[in-house]
């Protein structure tokens, strides 16, 4: 396990919500209730530019992403990020500010 995360009392895994998540330490099982938990707490802690990593391999990590991004109302938008961010390895994300 990542060193930034670490399980509570419960046995769940604490993800620090710091914008950046990187989705390969996670199932892609996960994903369709983790981006959307991890984009509200962003939100909540005021943190409306995200960048989710999810490798650049053959695109279907990528495909999944995008396609739960699509369907959530708190993203404004979202765009592969620049080569210095990671490039078509991770997506920016900018959340709306409500």
């Amino acid at each position: 396990m990542n060193d930034k995360f670490h399980e509570d009392e419960n046995g769940l895994i604490q993800v620090p919500i710091d914008g950046v998540l990187d989705l390969h330490n996670f199932s892609p099982k996960d994903f369709n209730h983790l981006i959307p938990d991890y984009l509200e707490e962003c939100s909540k802690a005021g943190i409306f530019h995200v960048r989710l990593i999810h490798g650049k391999g053959i695109g279907n990590l990528r495909r999944t992403v995008h396609a739960i991004l699509e369907r959530l109302p708190q993203v404004e938008k979202y765009k592969l990020a620049e080569e210095k961010a990671g490039g078509w390895g991770a997506t920016l994300v900018v959340l709306k500010q409500i």
